[in-house]
C-alpha cells in the first residue's frame, strides 16, 4: 500500500480493472453483478456488486419542542426489529426531495416547511453502489400515515437528545439512521 499526501493522490485514477461484466440477478429493486476483474495487485479475481435502483433517502424531521420521530419495524434480512428514522426509497430518475417528502408523509403523516438537505452517503460502498440522501424536515403538520402495503411499522416521537443516546447505546444501528441523527444533531446544535 502507497502511502501519499493529498497534493501527491489523484482521486480519479481506479486500480481496478473490470475484463466482464454479467448479471447474475435483476428485480425491480436491484440488480446484481458478477464482475471478472484485475485488482489493484494485478491479480485475477471476482468481484460481486449490488446495483440498486432507487436512492436510499431518510428523514429526521425535528419540532419546535427537539422532538423527533422514528418509525420501528421487522428487518427480514436482519431478522430482527429495528428503529431508524423515516426512510425509504426514490426513483433515480425522481427528484430526491420530492421523494422525501412522500416518505415522510406516507410513513409519519408529517409534512414539513423547511426542508434542509444534511448528508449524502453511500451505505456499504464495497459491495454496492446505493447513493443515500438525509434531509432534516422542521415545521412540521401531523397529517395521517399513508404506509405501504409491506410495512407494518411502529411510530415513536420522542426527544431527540433520547435518539442520540439510542444511536450512542447501539440501539439504532441502521447506517442511514446513524449519520443522519448525528449529522441533524450537529446541524442544529451549528445554528
Amino acid at each position: 500500500m502507497a502511502i501519499a499526501s493529498e497534493l501527491q493522490f489523484d482521486e480519479t485514477h481506479n486500480p481496478w480493472q473490470t475484463l466482464s461484466t454479467e448479471v447474475k440477478y435483476n428485480n425491480s429493486w436491484i440488480s446484481v453483478r458478477e464482475d471478472q476483474v484485475l485488482n489493484p495487485g494485478g491479480g485475477a479475481g471476482i468481484y460481486g456488486v449490488v446495483s440498486m435502483k432507487n436512492k436510499a433517502l431518510g428523514i429526521v424531521p425535528v419540532d419546535a419542542a427537539g422532538n423527533t420521530w422514528l418509525v420501528g419495524q421487522y428487518r427480514y434480512p436482519l431478522n430482527e426489529y429495528s428503529w431508524e428514522i423515516p426512510m425509504g426509497g426514490g426513483l433515480i430518475e425522481h427528484d430526491i426531495l420530492a421523494s422525501a417528502q412522500r416518505e415522510l408523509k406516507e410513513e409519519t403523516g408529517l409534512t414539513a416547511a423547511r426542508w434542509t438537505r444534511i448528508a449524502r452517503l453511500h451505505t456499504s460502498n464495497s459491495v454496492t453502489d446505493e447513493e443515500g440522501f438525509v434531509f432534516l424536515a422542521e415545521d412540521l403538520t401531523q397529517g395521517h400515515l399513508e404506509p405501504e402495503e409491506t410495512e407494518d411499522l411502529r411510530l415513536w416521537k420522542l426527544p431527540l437528545a433520547e435518539a442520540i443516546r439510542m444511536v450512542m447505546d447501539d440501539r439504532i444501528t441502521d447506517g442511514i439512521s446513524v449519520a443522519g441523527l448525528l449529522k441533524a444533531e450537529k446541524f442544529l446544535a451549528s445554528r
